[in-house]
């Protein structure tokens, strides 16, 4: 029996939804007081021609719907960055780095 990563399980959902042109899951986990090897935290970039006309809110709305099962199984915090071709084309294609976390033994 292979056991299915939770990255993967996300990818392959936002793939399927979204037909996106451009994806990254990233799992961020290790810069959270997690055990190790833990799938807790996310940050999933999309830039899909679907998003053209759709607002931000409803586009995160949209992946919290998808990703409804792993957000209830485990998924502790999911960072969206959700973009059209033409707004990720203006962004320069960077992705948005992720504040540091200051929660649990990462509080300083």
């Amino acid at each position: 029996m292979s056991v299915t990563s939770v990255q993967s399980v996300i990818y392959d959902k936002v793939v399927e939804a979204l037909n996106p042109v451009h994806l990254d899951v990233i799992n961020e986990s290790h810069n959270h007081s997690v055990p190790r090897n833990s799938e807790t935290h996310f940050k999933v970039l999309a830039v899909a021609d679907s998003f053209a006309g759709v607002s931000r809110i409803q586009r995160h709305r949209q992946l919290n719907e998808l990703l409804d099962h792993e957000l209830k199984n485990g998924v502790h915090a999911l960072s969206l960055q959700l973009y059209t071709p033409e707004e990720w084309q203006a962004r320069g294609e960077v992705i948005p780095k992720s504040p540091p976390c200051l929660g649990g033994s990462k509080r300083g």
